[in-house]
């Protein structure tokens, strides 16, 4: 009993998140300044905090249409954080064209090789194709993720990028891509044993919680830099000013 009530907090307050994070980017211009990111909160929320639970609460946990519904709906839920990491490594390379060809090139080899290694667990699995493809590529990419995010906020820091924002969203990111890895880890371990379902099923959104609670603290404490036109004699010189 306690355990469905701590889920369904969980979940519940996932969605919350989800639609606040949607509202402050669009209240303070947001959608022109983080496009990737606008895309993808508003991607999760239509799949995972409208359209799963309608189709769960319509054809119920154990049916097969819900299963199918999930992890179709995981892979484009991976993709798109693949593509906000790419968004994200193209932000920190603004002022290194040079580095942004090189890094466009790894993004690219890196998604072509899970496809391929996916792509293995077809010639495993024949009775099984669609769902262990799925299933297969879904877990690899979300993995990929995880590495290329790290790599991320390693460059971040090598390079000495000023930009706490973008510093703070990959941090958000790490946690959710970092929980899962470790979680997948633990149930392959295990074996699936039930104790491990019960803690995956509580941890598992629990790091989606803080990855969107150190995004939201990014988008509304992080100042922006703001362009000013203001007159200096008979000049106009831009001016940068602090936005709270």
């Amino acid at each position: 009993m306690i355990d469905q009530i701590l889920n369904h907090g969980l979940q519940y307050g996932i969605y919350i998140l989800q639609a606040v994070v949607c509202v402050l980017l669009a209240s303070r211009g947001g959608w022109r300044n983080h496009k990737g990111l606008c895309l993808y909160v508003t991607l999760l929320f239509a799949l995972d905090g409208i359209s799963r639970p309608v189709v769960l609460s319509h054809f119920g946990a154990a049916s097969v249409q819900y299963a199918y519904f999930y992890w179709l709906t995981d892979v484009v839920l991976a993709m798109g954080a693949f593509l906000l990491t790419c968004a994200f490594f193209r932000r920190a390379c603004t002022r290194e064209e040079k580095l942004w060809h090189v890094v466009r090139l790894l993004l690219v080899f890196v998604f072509l090789l899970v496809v391929a290694i996916s792509a293995l667990s077809l010639t495993r699995n024949y009775t099984q194709l669609f769902t262990m493809f799925i299933v297969e590529f879904s877990q690899n990419l979300y993995f990929s993720c995880l590495i290329l995010n790290t790599l991320l906020y390693v460059m971040i820091q090598q390079l000495a990028i000023e930009d706490e924002e973008l510093g703070l969203l990959v941090c958000g990111m790490g946690v959710q891509f970092a929980g899962e890895a470790a979680l997948l880890a633990l149930f392959n371990l295990t074996v699936g044993e039930n104790f491990t379902r019960a803690l995956i099923s509580v941890l598992n959104p629990a790091c989606t919680l803080g990855m969107l609670l150190i995004w939201i603290y990014a988008i509304v404490k992080v100042p922006q830099a703001v362009p000013v036109r203001s007159q200096v004699g008979k000049r106009a010189v831009l001016v940068e000013v602090v936005a709270d």
